[in-house]
């Protein structure tokens, strides 16, 4: 494995077609942006992944858990230890009829749409948000007035030692952008999410209009890794940086969207420096113009880079 050999003391547990060294990063995010990675890893199973974790744990090696690599700014200089993408976590069953249990690595929309042809209804906000369910659980993703923690039921997790629980709705301490899994070692495997009886023409009705409103707003032909900003109180980000005359700005092959000025689009070549160095700008002047203070919800992460942007008021 390279870098990551030398200082290995076992080799890595799973079957060679699991794992690759040097996996570039920017294959594996909707920015299209990132270095590579120490190793990338593909579980098929709970067992698979409990494997996985056991050894970094032993070779104490940071992890990390991908989803479909939206909401991720990924360093140039690409990600240290292990990578595990979750991809082939992507089962979706009934246990009960208003209970749809969903792997982690299903993206969030299939899930929408499965509930939809499921007759249930109470999901269609996700049906454009362009996640996995397990980074939706992650980060409690949201949209047009649905969020993840107003369905989930429970959680099932695993920790770093490759034990697995379940936690409740309450358990997992959900708030705004925010779930207990961005304060603990603890990885989604599945969540089961209580939906309602519902028409299922009505529910396509309702997922058509919502991805019309997103398609017309939103820069979806550009890559990107959504909404920079999480929302200011009693404001929006992208009319503040509107007001602030930075819409279109752009910083080497990064820029303001001209569709949306929440979202920062990958013109051509952009590098994780570039989105910084645009995140920190637009932060400064936002905040000398309105006097507010615009906190990152794209997340990032890897190796340090020059002028990390602020995350916290």
């Amino acid at each position: 494995m390279k870098r990551l050999a030398i200082a290995c003391q076992e080799p890595f547990p799973l079957p060679a077609d699991q794992w690759r060294a040097d996996e570039p990063m920017a294959k594996h995010t909707t920015f299209q942006i990132g270095g590579p990675a120490d190793l990338m890893a593909w579980p098929e199973s709970p067992a698979d992944l409990a494997l996985a974790l056991t050894w970094a744990d032993k070779e104490d090696l940071p992890v990390f858990i991908l989803g479909l690599g939206s909401n991720l700014l990924v360093s140039d200089r690409g990600m240290d230890g292990l990578v595990i993408n979750m991809a082939r976590f992507n089962q979706v069953s009934w246990p009960e009829p208003s209970l749809c249990l969903a792997a982690a690595g299903v993206p969030l929309a299939e899930v929408s749409q499965a509930a939809q042809a499921k007759g249930m209804t109470g999901l269609e906000f996700a049906c454009g948000i362009p996640g996995s369910l397990g980074g939706a659980v992650f980060m409690n993703a949201g949209a047009y007035d649905g969020e993840m923690r107003d369905v989930i039921e429970w959680v099932e997790v695993m920790d770093g030692q490759g034990q697995v629980r379940r936690l409740t709705n309450a358990e997992m301490a959900f708030a705004y952008r925010h779930s207990r899994l961005k304060e603990e070692p603890l990885y989604c495997l599945a969540a089961a999410l209580r939906l309602q009886p519902g028409d299922p023409a009505d529910i396509a009705l309702r997922m058509a209009e919502l991805t019309h409103k997103r398609e017309s707003r939103q820069p979806l032909d550009m890559p990107s890794a959504g909404s920079v900003f999480k929302r200011p109180p009693g404001h929006f980000a992208g009319p503040l940086i509107i007001e602030s005359g930075l819409q279109g700005y752009t910083l080497g092959g990064a820029q303001v969207s001209m569709k949306h000025a929440g979202f920062i689009v990958n013109v051509g070549g952009a590098t994780a420096q570039d989105v910084l160095d645009l995140i920190g700008h637009i932060q400064q002047v936002v905040a000398e113009k309105t006097g507010i203070a615009l906190e990152t919800e794209v997340r990032p992460v890897g190796r340090p880079m020059d002028g990390e942007p602020s995350t916290k008021k």
